[in-house]
């Protein structure tokens, strides 16, 4: 038995290492394959994800790790016992193979059930990845947009909505765990009731004289093996069923990118030099998600060579699609594009996009450095040096804010570039298109998020740059086209107008024409002639600039000048009230759908209640401070505080209450943990490198597992606890089954040797057999479903509950690396689904075979305590090597969990910004670098199988050597007849019965390993501080922010300690209810303060206050409901427009009605378009819905700040993507909000927005450097505002 130890150990070693080996290397292939072929997508295929691209590979992710787990040890061990059942029916066939049939002749029948009953799993498997796929939609938009969230308190319906999500996927899983638990349930009867059949046929061969009675027991002993080897298959299924899902929809994606690519968008012409030349002839396109519309129609343009040529148009006029069509981003849907002569759809891809630089304005960056993003500009950016970009940085001007960075070039710019400003990010991006300097360059809005004088300098520098070289630039700013070049002006697609700027403003009803006018402050549809006379007087076509085949003609200065009637109305003029009031009356039907239950009337401090906006724009005076013992009056149901491990020093309790299956309160918990200090610096300084873990944080990756499974009493009801309890109860009954079932049977055995009423015996233990059968049965199938639903119940609430307390966070803790979005929206998908086996698949098993081990044991010690003891003798070593298979298995599983989040991220990164890797043709380099992230997430998975499966076959072999000792002993007891042989065979089959138990757990622990690091890492979100950061120790309720005061504020991102403070020493008083414009640089401050105005980051005591009262003593949520922001980059939510502009709002708020969201859109100049689509305002936008332009998308921004008639609006660059009669509507409407008495904060770099304002305040470096009436600033020779808009230089 040694040898057959050793030789025992080595084959399971190898046989574990090889398995675990073979789900890397599936997880390996499906991830190289999946981005290869995704990689190769059009944008088309990326624009019709119904759900949104982030959703759609979070869900992949998590479909690759159930491939990889069904694939590892649950195939190999199905194999494993497929093999064993087979060989066990050949010997039972050699011995007797018709008694073999007969006892398996239920077997096709069952056979028959069990496909079924998989089939009908199929439909609950696939609803329930459609439903996880919404809920990670959910968490990742809320996460994303976070500032929004807060802001608008948006936290409760994120957390209905993600609840929602959940409760269906819940719903689908139930249907597959009680699908599974029959299928135990109906085999486990099966198993045990088909040796009734096969006596009754045994017992005709023992008295025929066909077979004697060793014969038929053998041939008993034979299929009760293949069956129960078969019945070990079970608890497996559901891994397999969603590995074979899973693997079956990413076969289906696979199979998708091979068999749908785009032959149009090929091209393999590579020309030797390009000139430039461009022309776009009778161009119509549509984009993908709103087919029905057309961007651009029959639209035509000349860009000649070594030229700047201008696009202007108003927002959603289809200037961004001309940039996107000259990359080929999209195919055309008619006409053509030449380049040099060339068909576009002719050149290769590569040389195209080599040749053509896009800079668009919301301008990407990659989490990386600021010299590496700079450097991918360039096709050889590796081998870029500090000295190549010092020419692109001095085009950007961004030496100064280069001298600001703690790190200068070196400086990690964070995912997506969240840790610059917009104006910042800006001239990155066009620094690096100065690296890549290529003959062609589209700036789209490229300079938007600038001031006035930077916006000049860097123009100048790039007009400088590009002398000679065929420059576009889309802008809705007129003011940039310098008299001699050359302007389209756009309108619903169709070029309306074309010609030099000096021409062009010759025209009373052109832009240029009304924008001059509108510096002027007049009043630009004042002068406007009736459209219809006017259009008589205009020429149908007149000299215009050539096309590409006629040349250039320098002469030809008059402009080709189409006119609609309808264009003079909707370009030039405002939108007739009256009409909009018309068609709002006509479709004033279900326009917000009645989606919100009783959470938005729920305050986030129970006990208070909520104070509703007030109903009018009219003045009111600030109320005292309300009796702040209010906010402590809360009655919350008691339950058990459960210390969970955390990884961070989180310590914490959480106390959960029932399912949340009723409202957004019912998990509300009391934290007692240690609140974040959201003002101190973070341990060490600002890394290059991912820091790699210390000893003591990596051993605390995994909690064990005792301390997550106490979790799970807290998180139930007392309804589900009783379920919990009975689940338990029938595993006691199943585990008692085995036993009794041992016992029934050998009694209907030995009816073979009697003679005296063999009928009556054989009939009575046959019916015994039966009746513990169907026990055994109904508790397998009640034990399974009860506690996989008491684990999916455990796992929700966690999810709500983690969801809950990351919302909960003070906005700082989401710029920290460890919580970046890809990991917490993991941890919230993934991590549950695994963490959910602990309870619903292992927790029974070890209960099990624990409770069965110690009953062995207990009988052993009874019958023979000498051979037990010496039994016992060997467990302190079996306890070492199951404890540090335990050990090396969770570590090594935490390693892989880290590389694959590693890989992702990198999967995340690459196609959230496929256009911009695309336009900077870097598919390459992200191919390469995923690829290297894979080969080391193997790697690890190599070395991860290989300690896994030797440690696993220590365990397995240690088990072999102790039941060789204990034969041996035994046998020593025999011999010197210390016991009879009876007895001591006895307590052999006990203590070898109590090793098989203990060798079913060893198999289980990589897998318990996994649920278990996963269910840490929930755990951690779950048991995070609630309520202890800086917006929640205030309770004094305002009626209105009153006067800002500011008192030697001084302020720097917690995320970045070491960088120069971005606002220092700042002294500053906003009055209340009055309109103050901040002006500055990019990076001066100017956002932040904002923000700190809104309450996401803390401030020193005493450094910020409200109507007198400091920040820390008010009521933030109700403070954020006074005041309403346009931030410079709007988030769209994934939801409708209605649901976006009334986000936030609480369904029986007056302001969420359909009157009220349709009047908010007018005022911000969105009714017309709205109007105009085909499901109005019930059309989905945001991620997976219809794309909206950058001006549209920040119109929707200011009627969702409007709708909720704040008494203090903040707009922060909320023009920067408005044409000049849009930010003409926003000053109106600036001005009816200043009248009625509501605050305006204006931050803006707009001249038009200045223009008039009595209050005027200038910042730099984080100071207020100049404040007072614009004229009056403006008549400052040398003062700092009139240098900021280019009229103080000498």
């Amino acid at each position: 038995m040694t040898a057959l130890g050793c030789a025992s150990g080595l084959l399971n070693a190898g046989f574990f290492m090889l398995w675990l080996a073979f789900g890397e290397l599936q997880a390996k292939s499906v991830r190289d394959k999946l981005f290869g072929g995704i990689l190769e997508k059009d944008m088309e295929w990326f624009d019709m994800r119904k759900d949104g691209v982030e959703a759609l590979i979070q869900r992949v992710q998590t479909q690759i790790r159930e491939l990889q787990l069904a694939t590892s040890q649950p195939v190999g061990f199905a194999i494993q016992y497929s093999v064993t059942a087979l060989a066990a029916l050949g010997l039972a066939a050699f011995y007797a193979w018709d008694l073999t049939l007969i006892t398996l002749a239920t077997v096709p029948f069952s056979g028959f059930v069990l496909a079924w009953i998989s089939a009908r799993m199929q439909p609950s498997i696939d609803a329930q990845s459609k439903e996880l796929t919404k809920c990670s939609k959910y968490a990742n938009n809320a996460i994303q947009a976070i500032d929004t969230v807060k802001c608008f308190s948006g936290q409760d319906f994120e957390l209905w909505q993600y609840s929602k999500a959940v409760k269906r996927a819940a719903k689908y899983y139930l249907l597959q765990a009680r699908a599974n638990a029959f299928q135990i349930g109906f085999v486990r009867f099966i198993t045990l009731a088909m040796f009734v059949q096969g006596f009754w046929y045994g017992s005709h061969l023992v008295q025929t004289g066909k077979k004697n009675a060793g014969e038929v027991l053998t041939a008993f002993w034979a299929c009760l093996m293949a069956t129960q080897a078969f019945e070990q298959i079970l608890p497996q299924m559901i891994v397999l069923e969603k590995g074979r899902a899973a693997g079956a929809t990413l076969k289906a994606i696979l199979f998708q990118m091979e068999s749908k690519r785009r032959v149009i968008m090929q091209g393999h012409l590579t020309p030797s030099f390009c000139e430039g030349d461009i022309e776009v002839r009778n161009v119509s396109f549509s984009y993908p998600s709103r087919p029905d519309h057309l961007a651009l129609s029959n639209a035509s343009f000349f860009f000649p060579a070594r030229e700047t040529t201008f696009i202007i148009g108003r927002s959603g006029s289809g200037k961004s699609t001309v940039g996107n069509l000259l990359m080929r981003f999209y195919a055309l849907s008619s006409g053509d594009i030449f380049l040099d002569g060339h068909p576009i759809q002719t050149l290769d891809i590569n040389w195209l996009r080599n040749n053509i630089t896009l800079v668009q304005q919301q301008s990407v960056l990659f989490n990386d450095t600021v010299f590496k993003n700079i450097a991918f500009g360039r096709k050889d950016w590796a081998r870029v040096r500090r000295e190549d970009v010092s020419c692109a940085i001095e085009t950007a001007f961004l030496q100064h804010t280069l001298a600001d960075f703690p790190h200068g070039l070196e400086t990690l710019v964070g995912a997506g570039g969240n840790a610059m400003s917009g104006g910042q990010k800006q001239r990155v991006a066009i620094a690096r298109a100065r690296l890549r300097d290529t003959p062609i360059l589209i700036l789209d809005e490229a300079t938007s998020a600038l001031d006035y004088i930077s916006r000049g300098l860097v123009m100048e520098a790039i007009r400088e740059w590009r002398e000679g070289k065929t420059t576009i630039i889309i802008t809705h700013d007129p003011s940039q086209i310098a008299e001699n070049e050359y302007a389209y002006i756009l309108d619903k697609g169709v070029t309306v107008q074309e010609g030099y700027r000096g021409t062009l403003e010759k025209e009373p009803l052109g832009p240029l024409a009304i924008n001059r006018r509108s510096f002027l402050n007049e009043d630009p549809l004042s002068s406007l002639p009736d459209p219809q006379t006017q259009l008589s007087n205009v020429p149908a076509i007149t000299a215009s600039r050539p096309s590409y085949i006629s040349g250039r003609s320098d002469d030809s200065l008059n402009i080709r000048y189409r006119f609609r009637q309808t264009f003079a109305q909707s370009m030039f003029s405002a939108s007739p009230d009256n009409q909009e009031d018309v068609e709002e009356a006509a479709s004033s039907q279900h326009l917000i759908p009645l989606i919100s239950p009783a959470i938005f009337s729920m305050r986030r401090v129970s006990g208070v209640p909520r104070m509703s906006p007030a109903p009018s724009w009219s003045r009111t005076k600030p109320i005292q401070a309300l009796d702040s013992t209010l906010a402590s009056q809360t009655q919350e149901q008691e339950m058990r505080d459960v210390n969970l491990i955390n990884e961070w020093h989180e310590a914490s309790e959480i106390e959960a209450g029932n399912h949340p299956r009723r409202t957004a309160r019912t998990l509300e918990a009391h934290s007692k943990a240690i609140p974040l200090d959201t003002r101190g610096p973070l341990k060490g300084k600002l890394p290059r490198r991912h820091r790699k873990p210390t000893k003591a944080e990596k051993d605390r990756r995994a909690a064990p597992v005792k301390k997550i499974l106490l979790t799970v009493w807290p998180a139930l009801s007392w309804r589900q606890r009783m379920m919990l309890i009975l689940g338990f109860t029938c595993a006691t009954v199943h585990a008692t089954a085995t036993p009794v079932f041992s016992y029934v049977f050998a009694k209907l055995l030995s009816t073979f040797s009697i003679k005296a009423h063999r009928s009556e015996m054989a009939l009575k233990w046959s019916f015994s057999v039966l009746a513990v059968a169907t026990c055994d049965a109904v508790a397998s199938f009640v034990m399974h479903y009860l506690l996989e639903k008491c684990g999916q119940i455990w796992v929700d609430t966690l999810r709500v509950e983690a969801m809950k307390r990351m919302l909960d966070q003070p906005r700082a803790w989401f710029d920290r690396d460890k919580n970046k979005r890809s990991k917490l929206t993991d941890s919230l998908d993934q991590n549950a689904e695994e963490m959910r086996n602990l309870l619903g698949r292992f927790a029974a098993f070890i209960f099990i075979a624990v409770l069965m081990t110690t009953i062995s044991i207990v009988w052993s010690l009874i019958l023979s305590w000498k051979l037990t003891l010496v039994a016992l003798a060997a467990a302190p070593i079996l306890y070492l090597l199951t404890r540090s298979f335990e050990t090396v298995s969770g570590k090594w599983e935490s390693k892989s969990n880290d590389v694959g989040l590693s890989c992702a991220s990198i999967f995340t990164e690459t196609f959230s910004n496929i256009r911009t890797i695309r336009a900077l043709t870097l598919e390459g380099y992200f191919h390469k670098k995923y690829l290297k992230s894979t080969n080391r997430a193997f790697k690890t998975g190599l070395q991860r199988s290989l300690c896994s499966g030797l440690f696993f076959g220590l365990s397995d072999s240690a088990i072999i050597f102790v039941t060789a000792l204990i034969f041996y002993f035994g046998a020593i007891l025999i011999s010197s007849k210390a016991s009879d042989v009876e007895l001591i065979l006895t307590v052999f089959a006990m203590l070898l019965f109590s090793i098989a138990n203990v060798n079913a757990i060893v198999g289980l622990i990589p897998q318990i390993s996994t649920s278990r690091v996963t269910a840490t890492r929930l755990l951690r979100l779950s048991s995070l501080p609630y309520q202890a950061s800086h917006e929640h120790t205030g309770h004094i309720r305002l009626s209105e922010p009153g006067e800002i005061v500011f008192r030697g504020l001084n302020f720097n991102f917690p995320s970045q300690p070491a960088a120069t403070p971005i606002l220092q020493n700042l002294d500053l008083i906003l009055p209340a209810r009055t309109t103050t414009v901040l002006v500055g640089a990019s990076g001066s401050g100017k956002s932040t303060l904002t923000s700190l105005i809104l309450g996401l980051y803390a401030t020193q005591p005493g450094q910020l206050s409200f109507s007198g009262y400091p920040i820390e003593s008010l009521h933030l949520p109700t403070l954020r409901s006074l005041i309403s922001i346009v931030p410079q980059t709007p988030h769209l939510l994934p939801a409708t427009i209605s649901e976006n502009i009334a986000y936030g709002l609480p369904e029986q708020s007056s302001h969420a009605s359909a009157s009220s969201v349709r009047r908010a859109a007018k005022l911000a100049g969105i009714g017309s378009f709205i109007r105009s689509l085909p499901l109005g305002y019930s059309t989905l936008i945001g991620e997976g819905g219809t794309g909206l332009s950058g001006g549209q998308a920040q119109r929707i921004a200011i009627a969702r700040a409007v709708v909720r008639k704040p008494k203090l609006l903040i707009l922060d660059e909320a023009t920067s993507a408005l044409d000049e009669e849009s930010a003409a509507g926003v000053r109106k409407l600036v001005k009816r909000l200043a009248e009625q008495g509501v605050g305006v904060l204006i931050v803006s770099h707009e001249r038009g927005m200045m223009e008039g304002r009595e209050d005027v305040v200038v910042l730099a470096k984080g100071e207020v450097v100049e404040r007072g009436r614009f004229g009056e600033l403006m008549g400052r020779r040398r003062g700092e505002l009139r240098r900021l808009l280019g009229e103080g230089m000498d």
